[in-house]
Parts: structure tokens; sequence; C-alpha cells
């Protein structure tokens, strides 16, 4: 019946966005080069000792815990304490265990036996429970204090020694690293308690999801400390990303914002000497100096490159060489104008959908050579660029190197080649280019002199495709609902207009059109820019746009609203197919384990047991979790509407079995309508246009749920510390929706199709799917607020 509504050009187009979505999702996951890293491997037991805490803090903080890492000889020596290495804090993140500190730990340990010991690390870890912080963020100003309290206790550790610790220093792994940050803006926090700062995949600038305020308010809080406090902040930190192979936070969130980070450096390599250049040296090198430092390590080879300007009095090169115990090396040099080795290569343009290409040939005996991308500085460009390098007379096995250079941000690549070969290069970008940048992003080649060299770039419509779920697949739940919110406008005017509810599929290809939307929100965007309009924006008290945010955020993407507008009505779309099929399944279920049942011969908003189940369920959402009322509350919507489901299955049997009596049935219905609204008996035709209203609703109310679960799975998870959540994200939301679905449970088109509210409420969605898209793209906890509105007025249309 779902699929009757919907013509086969539609379904084409769903099938189609599937395909896209699919393109998208597999340059997400599957989209980099095969990883060559192994895994560490231990010959010591791991041991994880507890350190006891105070008993006010163990009572105040009963789900968190701080362990000391050891191994072996090592962990049985320090079980006794003191301690006398230097204190290193392992905070894990969202979900994450204290158990990660092991491969760190491990190493360090192995690293200080090499040197007897000279110095060591002591690894402490942080149980927080593995609570799911990226998506509940109640509980992050809590282990933030939990920490500051941690640090203090481990410095206790080392009190008696002669040269006893002040500070520590911290390793924070995603989420934990925010928190280590925000030990700064704490009151009674002592900035000196911490000497480094390390993080490893920490979105620093947003959260990836923020599905509850409490999130954002604490990235607000961070940031904007970090930011106005930029001078006085004396702590060496160092943010670490995990590239385009990290498909949960992107590298672009891992920069400290509106930090520059070329105000330090920090070289990861301890490199030995092993290159020299002579001053005013005649036939003995007299005086030298060291130019090791200035060269490039790169895989299989040390590339070193000066400008002669800067060395007048330079005569000669040495190159040290140790013992090398019969290994081959070679040494290459040569001398070139910079300019002649810069050749420019502009990049196709982004919809030229890899149909056309670009192309350089390297012809002469170079060793290296800059190839500059021209017009490439955006989140939504993505290429291939391919090398095919041709060799002459080489019998030896040659290895040439690409390097991706992106200039204002860390993000180089490397991609190795046995030549002669042809090489496949994915180019994209993990942050935009700078307004006030002018540099261009380079492909540095290390080439051998016997090769020629062919680059060619394309544009790769999949890795576009790739970078919009990459940059914006967090939004795209509130495209989806705006899709539905339009349908479900459509679907009660429809019922005012003509007196029956056309089905979900029909409404969602008539209603959801981007046109209804995206105008709106670019005007609004345009208008702020004027002053007068922001001061009357202010005025009013609403928030900033989402779509200033992410331009803020350097995500500006020509057309992105319109593709995630189409991808929405696509999820929406097979979502409603998904949702009607469990219908049928489960009223099939419900017909097989119970008796018959037969479509309702009086209907009634309130049944007696309705204001009970409602009071209940608002008291389970104060004394427990919003989210489980929420949940609760959706399983009795769905078990009405499958009982309906299968009254009306049951009916529609008997009709066939007995048409005769079915169609006096039909007649006594109908009959029966000229009575009062609270004393309608629901025909086949009621039931039908009834249960497509509902599946509309369903499809509201499953996404509701499914934004308010991080919090309800964070209760549960500490269900055994603490009955009540609190902070609560979902209680007031609870608070309104319970009544709401309540009435609307018990809700038939029968009963709402005379209400003077029914044309006021079928225009709501219209303004609501905007506001949805305009404020909760970027916000995806405000997106319920805006859902349960026509909900409600759903609901009152049963009163007035």
């Amino acid at each position: 019946m779902f699929l009757h509504s919907v013509n086969l050009w539609n379904l084409a187009f769903y099938a189609l966005m599937v395909f896209m979505a699919t393109l998208g999702l597999w340059d997400v996951f599957f989209g980099f080069e095969e990883n060559k890293c192994s895994m560490s491997y231990m010959f010591e037991y791991p041991e994880y000792q507890k350190i006891e805490l105070p008993k006010k803090l163990a009572k105040r903080y009963p789900a968190y815990e701080l362990y000391l890492y050891g191994e072996g000889s090592y962990a049985e020596e320090h079980k006794a304490l003191p301690l006398t290495g230097i204190p290193v804090l392992f905070l894990p993140g969202n979900a994450g265990s204290y158990k990660q500190v092991r491969s760190i730990g491990s190493i360090a340990l192995r690293k200080a036996e090499d040197i007897d010991f000279k110095y060591h690390f002591d690894f402490f870890s942080v149980n927080f429970n593995e609570e799911l912080v990226a998506l509940y963020g109640g509980s992050l100003q809590k282990q933030t204090k939990f920490v500051h309290e941690c640090i203090k206790t481990i410095l206790k550790l080392y009190k008696g020694q002669e040269f006893a610790p002040t500070s520590v220093a911290i390793i924070g792994h995603s989420m934990g690293g925010l928190v280590a940050r925000a030990l700064l803006t704490l009151k009674n926090f002592k900035q000196d308690l911490i000497n480094l700062l390390i993080t490893q995949a920490t979105p620093h600038v947003a959260p990836v999801m923020p599905l509850d305020r409490f999130i954002t308010d604490f990235y607000m809080t961070v940031n904007n400390y970090w930011i106005l406090n930029a001078r006085h902040i004396n702590l060496t930190t160092l943010s670490v990303a995990g590239g385009f192979r990290d498909y949960q936070v992107r590298s672009g969130l891992t920069f400290l914002p509106k930090l520059s980070h070329h105000t330090s450096a920090l070289s990861v390599v301890d490199t030995n000497s092993w290159i020299f250049g002579c001053i005013n040296s005649t036939s003995m090198c007299r005086q030298g100096v060291d130019l090791s430092w200035k060269a490039e390590l790169l895989p299989t080879i040390k590339s070193l490159t000066l400008r002669l300007q800067d060395y007048p009095s330079l005569s000669h090169l040495v190159v040290y060489v140790p013992s090398i115990h019969g290994s081959k090396f070679v040494v290459d040099c040569e001398f070139f104008k910079k300019e002649t080795r810069a050749i420019q290569l502009p990049v196709t343009h982004l919809f030229s959908f890899g149909l056309s290409s670009r192309k350089v040939i390297l012809n002469t005996s170079g060793l290296f050579y800059n190839i500059e991308l021209l017009n490439f500085g955006q989140i939504y460009q993505a290429f291939k660029i391919n090398v095919v390098s041709k060799c002459s007379g080489v019998k030896e096995e040659i290895t040439s190197i690409y390097k991706l250079h992106i200039p204002w941000s860390y993000e180089d690549s490397l991609t190795i080649a046995q030549v002669p070969s042809a090489t496949a290069i994915s180019v994209k970008l993990h942050i935009a280019q700078p307004e006030n940048d002018s540099h261009v992003a380079l492909l540095k080649m290390y080439t051998s002199s016997d090769c020629q060299y062919e680059v060619t770039v394309k544009t790769s419509f999949s890795q576009i495709l790739g970078q919009v779920v990459r940059f914006h697949g967090g939004a795209l739940p509130a495209y989806v609902i705006s899709s539905i919110l339009l349908a479900y406008g459509g679907q009660l005017y429809s019922l005012f207009s003509t007196g029956h509810c056309l089905e979900y599929a029909t409404m969602l290809d008539k209603e959801a059109k981007p046109y209804k939307v995206d105008p709106f929100v670019i005007m609004v965007k345009f208008l702020l820019g004027y002053k007068w309009f922001k001061e009357f924006w202010d005025m009013l008290l609403l928030p900033e746009l989402d779509a200033i945010v992410l331009t803020s955020q350097s995500m500006c993407f020509p057309l992105v609203s319109l593709i995630l507008f189409l991808f929405g009505t696509c999820t929406a779309y097979w979502g409603g197919l998904l949702s009607s099929v469990s219908v049928r399944l489960l009223s099939s279920l419900w017909l097989t384990l119970k008796r018959p049942s037969e479509l309702p011969k009086d209907i009634k908003i309130i049944s007696p047991d309705l204001p009970i189940l409602t009071v209940v369920l608002i008291i389970v959402s104060w004394t427990t979790c919003g989210a489980f009322a929420i949940l609760l509350t959706y399983l009795y919507y769905v078990f009405k509407i499958v009982h309906l489901q299968a009254s009306l299955t049951t009916f529609k049997n008997s009709q066939t079995v007995n048409p005769k009596h079915s169609r006096r049935s039909e007649k006594k219905s109908n009959h029966h309508k000229d009575s009062t609204v609270h004393h309608l008996r629901l025909s086949a035709s009621d039931a039908e246009d009834s249960l497509r209203m509902h599946s509309t609703v369903i499809n509201l109310l499953t996404w509701i749920v499914l934004l308010s679960m991080p919090s309800l799975i964070y209760w549960l998870k500490n269900l055994r510390y603490y009955f009540k959540l609190n902070p609560d994200p979902c209680k007031p939301l609870a608070f309104i929706l319970i009544p709401t679905m309540a009435v609307l449970g018990n809700t038939y088109t029968a009963s709402i199709k005379s209400s003077k509210l029914l044309k006021t409420t079928s225009q709501f969605p219209l303004p609501l799917a905007v506001g949805v898209i305009a404020f909760g793209s970027a916000h995806l906890y405000r997106v319920p607020c805006f859902v349960f509105i026509p909900l409600l007025l759903h609901a009152l249309c049963n009163f007035m």
C-alpha cells in the first residue's frame, strides 16, 4: 500500500539518492590508503592499580576512579608507593576506557628501560565509567572537577621526595582533551598544576553531534576562556588529529579555535647530524655548520634544499655516513632555479564530474618539482591526481615520493611509488583556506632523473559526496524531520480541505520541496548582514542562524542545503516505508497471538485510563529520566496504532467473507456520524485515514526518540549509582510530549475534521520546517522543540 502511492519516477529518484549517499559514506569510511601500522605486543602482563581516593571524594563521584598503570616488576615495585617518576595523567574520551593508557604506558616503560631508568614516567588513568560525553554533555563539568581532584591526589603521592613534582602532564583522548582544557575555567584551579597538554583526536572547535545544550554551553565556556585569556595561558599544548582515517572526528575540528597554529613548532624526530656545510675552506674543511636541522626526513630518503644566497661563504657540503654494514646508498645533488621547478596546474571545475582533466608533463631530468594546485582551497573540492612515470634504461628499483602540502593547515600526506608506475592520489581538505591567506596548495614531487612524469588532475564526484557527509552528515536528522513536517502539514491540510488524509509518501512527494525552505533561510542570512535587521533579530532574543555558525567554521558549501534536503527526503521516504512495514508485521503478530478485535464503536478521546497513564509517565519522567518516559510514551503510541491496524485488517477480512453484512455495518456507521463528535462510530475509511496520519506522527516520534537516546543510555549505564538523571535535557520536552501523545494515541481523523483549529494547525508545519533548518542543523537538540508544536496543536484539535 505504501509503495503504490509512489510513482516509478519518484522511486527511481529515491534509489538514486541512496546510491549517492552510499558513495559518500564509502569515501568517509573506506576512502583512504591501506593501514600499514601494526599492533603493539607485550611480554609482561599489564596491571592497573587502583589509587585510593579520600572518602568524601569517592562518595561525591561514585562512578569515577583513578588508576596507576604498570606491568611486570615495575608494577610490583610501585604497589607500595611512594612514586619516583614523572606523573602523566591519561583522560579517556567518549565511551573510552581507562585501560587505553596501556599502549603509551607500555612503550614509555620500554623506552625507560633502554636508558636504565635514568628517568621514567608514571602513567595514571581516570575511569570515567565509559560515559557517552560526546552525546550527553551533562557530566562534562563533573568530569572536569574530578580530574582537578585527581591531579591533587597524584601530586600527594610524591610527597617526601627531594625533587617532588609540582605539576603533571596530561594526555587527553577525544573529549578527554576538552575536559583537560576545561580545567583552566575552574575558579580554584592553579594553572601551574599542568606543564604539558597533548590531545588526541579532540574536537576543540565544536561538538561532532550537538545533541543537548549542555555540550554546546560547555564548549562555549571553554573556548571563550581560552580565546579571552590566550596571552595568560602559559601551557604547551599539542593537538594531534587522525586525518581522513578518523571518520568520527574530522581534523578541522581539532584545531584550537582562534589561535594561530603557526606560533610554535614541535619536531617529533630526534635526528642525528649527517650533513654539514664548510665555510671559507679550500682543500680542507676547517670550519663547518650543521645543516641537518634543515633537512626533511621522508620515507627511504633524506632531502635538503638550500638557497645559496643565504650561505655566501659556503664552499663545500660534507655528508657524514656511519657504518652501514654493506648496505648501499645513493647521494644525488643538483643546482636549479626555484622558479624553473614551480609548475602551475589549475584544478578542474567542481561541476566537471571527472569528465574533463588538466595535465602537465615533466620532461626535464630533475630531482624535485613543485606542482602548484591553483584555485584549490575549499572543503567542497576533491580531486584524483594520477601520476604516471615512464623510465628509460633503469635496471635498479627506484622510489619516487609525492607529498601533498597544504600551507594553511597541518595535513601533509605522503605517497610512495615504485617507478615506472601509475599512482592515484586523493586530494581534499580538512579545513578551507582562510580569506587572508594567499598560499597555494602544493604537490611536492621527489623524482628520478631517469624518468618522465605525467600529472593529471580530475574532479572526484564520489569524494565530493564524501566531503558533504564528512562535514555536514550530522545535520541530516534536521533535514529528515523538516521533510516529514512538510508532509505532515500537507496531510493536515488535505484533511481540512477534502475530509480525507492522503498517503504519507504522496504528501512527501508533493510537499517536501527545497524551495519551500531554503529561500527563507538564505534571505534571513542576507538580511542579518544589515545592522538594523541584526538589532531587530537580537531584540527578539532569537539565536544565531546556524548557517552563520557554519560560515564562521569555514564550512561554506555551495548547494549543500539542497543536497542535504534531497538526502533528507530520501531518508524520510525509506523511514516511512520501514515504519509502515513494521506496523503491519506487528499487527499480524498481534492477530496471531490474540483474538481479532473490532473497530472502535465509540470514539473516546479521553478514556478512563488515559489520565492515570499520563500522570504515571510524568512521574516517571520527574523521578528517573525524561528520555525513558519519552520512550515509554512512544511504545504506548505504537501499541495503539498496531491495535488499530489489526482491527482494520480484521474488518477487511470479515468484509471479504460477508460483504452484505459489511455494507450494513458501513451504513450503520455512517448513520451515527450525525451525532456528537465524542460518540462517533469509526468507519473503515476513517480508520485508514487515521492510520495514514498516525504513520507520519510515528516517523516524527521515532526521530525524537533517537535524538533523546544518548541521555537514556547514559542514565541506564549509571543506574547503579543514581536513580535520577541530573541534569536531564529531555525532562521539559517529556512533560509536554507525554499528555500530547496520550491524546493523539486516541485521536481519529473523524474527530478532528470539523475542528476550527485544523486549518491553523495545517499551516504551522511549514514555518516550523524552516525553523528546523535555520536553528537545528548545527544544534540538533533544538529540533524536538519544533516538532512538538504541531503535535500539540493536532491534539488540541480534538477539543476546539
